[in-house]
């Protein structure tokens, strides 16, 4: 009977050992144009403290987080748009389709070690794309003459089970082409981090974005 105890003790020790092993507190910074939620897995991790709704909402946020190998690594994004024509300003002499941008690096914590940046080894699904016919963006009627792509997020698409390998690879931008402000400098950015969004700056308005990171 000792032995039997002593077997499982030592189970349980190695089962904790390993496990606390494969944990890493995660130091991340995430700057995005205009808003994002970052989850790992399908927990909720962070969300952008400005709203989405605030005019000119370019702020970055650095949070800490604890998690296990493989990290499931997901974000929506979202642009600034006032209805589903896609544009901002509607009405005014502003009147214009708005731009994104995402930019994140994951480290670790203790070590400072780099986990994971943004690039082009990201996946991102376009939910939300308009206007379909950029012509409209002078319309005195957008909401009549501008049309538009949706699609509700797919049922799952946070866990490891769900397959995007179908997904497009990110498309990495320049700074002059993002022009990131606002919180975008308060970051020591690592080289390799580099700003992400759909193939349209433009009229891509809202993106599921995943990285899968198997180990450290």
């Amino acid at each position: 009977m000792k032995n039997v105890v002593w077997l499982l003790c030592s189970c349980a020790f190695f089962v904790t050992t390993a496990c606390a092993q494969n944990s890493v507190t995660i130091q991340a910074d995430v700057w995005a144009d205009n808003w994002f939620a970052f989850y790992l897995a399908e927990t909720l991790i962070m969300e952008d403290t400005v709203p989405i709704a605030t005019e000119r909402s370019f702020n970055k946020e650095s949070f800490r987080f604890e998690a296990s190998y493989p990290l499931m690594l997901n974000f929506v994004a979202k642009d600034f748009k006032e209805n589903d024509t896609g544009l901002e300003y509607i009405g005014t002499n502003r009147q214009q389709m708005g731009d994104g941008g995402l930019i994140a690096q994951f480290k670790d914590a203790s070590t400072g070690e780099l986990i994971a940046v943004t690039n082009s080894d990201w996946q991102c699904l376009v939910i939300h794309d308009a206007p379909l016919d950029k012509s409209c963006e002078r319309s005195s009627n957008p909401t009549q003459d501008c049309s538009f792509s949706s699609q509700a997020e797919p049922a799952g698409w946070k866990l490891a089970s769900f397959d995007t390998s179908t997904w497009p690879a990110a498309t990495v931008y320049s700074e002059a082409a993002v022009r990131p402000r606002d919180g975008y400098d308060q970051v020591s950015w690592d080289a390799r981090a580099e700003l992400i969004w759909g193939d349209d700056l433009e009229t891509n308005n809202t993106l599921l974005c995943q990285l899968v990171v198997e180990s450290p």
